[in-house]
């Protein structure tokens, strides 16, 4: 996750998911239009280009010419690539400024897992598999932008199982890859897709943020991202993520209406000494957890370095994090917060939670160690003394983006029941 200004803007997304949802690290911009969306002088179908929607047949070149095709079109008002219903198998391909990839109803594209073809074999060499995949030269100063991955729905699989495989059994050299990868990217749109079967994160924000001292150097921060109406499900790790490469910094981060079910970790914050940068001024709103073994959790010491060279009193700075509104049924741990010893994550504030916890669970709800911050209006309590303070009225200028509604309501601080809407 490395990169400044990734403008970013999701809004309707659908996402049911092999593996983990959303790795957070770019920033955004953009307010969804239809007229905006709709509106693309040149527009080509997949088809024109010798694509067919068979779920045979590989189509990579067929969208690398097609996209090849329309960049001719980036200064003349962008084009559209029109997918229609149809099983659409292809390699990786690159994205394009000023382009708007529309999946049409009943149109889902595959990652291609043809008996370890070339590409994918490459793929496995050099990490990455990526079926949309922008990027820039990183010696150009200007970036990729205005980019809209739409449909009606459509679908995007990765058919990643393969490479769960190969993780879990200890067979991989390099990380896994991602179904979308973003790289020095402005103004975009993810909406109205569903995304199935990740090899690793669905969405993956990069150059934007970085990995210990080559983040700390390069210094791209992440800001602005918001992340809008998601729902889906991770049985093997987190659906929203912001770390572990975090060491360019990460910063206002809007997160509002989610909805993760039956899944292993619904938000997690990683990072470790060593990372340096910071997460700070992070919003989280109107959040519904269905089966969530882990709902919110901390981790201070993920522990994996790119090498040997990271100094390890580069410490993070973890601060200013705010869950309000947070509803959840058959959870096994509310939260589990783990910060750095001597680095103490601060601010963190939790307002109107209420977690039910199974019944048949033996752990504690709430585990906290070197995390400090405010807590009102949450149930189950949490009990550790590092939280004790409320948050209404003396500390509510410590807790980032709090709604207007609950500081209207904080003078008779007594609670509302409040309706999660979707």
């Amino acid at each position: 996750m490395k990169r400044s200004f990734l403008l970013w803007y999701v809004l309707l997304v659908q996402a049911f998911f092999y593996g983990a949802w959303y790795s957070v690290g770019g920033s955004l911009h953009c307010e969804y239009s239809n007229s905006v969306i709709l509106h693309r002088p040149h527009s080509v179908s997949i088809t024109e280009f010798g694509a067919v929607g068979d779920g045979v047949t590989l189509n990579t070149k067929a969208f690398q010419n097609a996209l090849f095709y329309l960049n001719s079109f980036s200064d003349k008002g962008g084009a559209k690539l029109f997918v229609p219903a149809g099983q659409w198998l292809t390699g990786s391909f690159d994205l394009i400024s000023h382009l708007t990839l529309w999946l049409d109803k009943g149109a889902t594209i595959l990652g291609s897992t043809a008996s370890l073809s070339q590409e994918y074999i490459l793929a496995r060499r050099i990490g990455l598999w990526l079926i949309l995949y922008h990027h820039m030269d990183e010696e150009e100063s200007c970036l990729s932008d205005d980019v809209m991955v739409i449909g009606e729905n459509g679908t995007i699989d990765g058919q990643g199982s393969v490479w769960w495989d190969w993780f879990r059994h200890g067979e991989l050299n390099y990380t896994r890859p991602h179904i979308v990868e973003l790289i020095n990217t402005t103004g975009l749109i993810i909406s109205n897709l569903t995304f199935l079967n990740s090899p690793f994160w669905n969405i993956h924000p990069v150059y934007c943020s970085g990995w210990d001292e080559y983040g700390i150097s390069y210094a791209r921060p992440s800001s602005k991202i918001k992340i809008n109406r998601l729902t889906g499900q991770t049985t093997s790790s987190s659906g929203i993520a912001i770390g572990s490469e975090m060491s360019g910094g990460v910063s206002d981060i809007y997160i509002k209406d989610l909805h993760l079910f039956n899944s292993n970790t619904g938000i997690r914050i990683k990072t470790s000494p060593g990372r340096g940068g910071y997460v700070r001024n992070v919003h989280v709103s109107n959040v519904k957890f269905h089966n969530v073994q882990k709902a919110i959790r901390f981790t201070g010491k993920y522990g994996e370095h790119p090498d040997e060279n990271f100094d390890p009193k580069a410490l993070p700075v973890i601060e200013k994090i705010t869950f309000e509104n947070i509803n959840g049924e058959d959870i096994g741990v509310a939260g589990l917060l783990e910060g750095i010893e001597g680095d103490e994550f601060k601010n963190i504030c939790f307002l109107n939670v209420t977690l039910t916890v199974k019944k048949n669970s033996k752990k504690a709800p709430w585990k906290c160690s070197h995390v400090r911050g405010y807590s009102q209006w949450v149930s189950p309590e949490i009990t550790c003394d590092s939280f004790g303070e409320s948050i209404f009225p003396e500390h509510s200028s410590d807790c980032f983006g709090l709604s207007e509604n609950n500081l209207e309501k904080s003078s008779g601080l007594s609670r509302s029941p409040w309706l999660l809407s979707w």
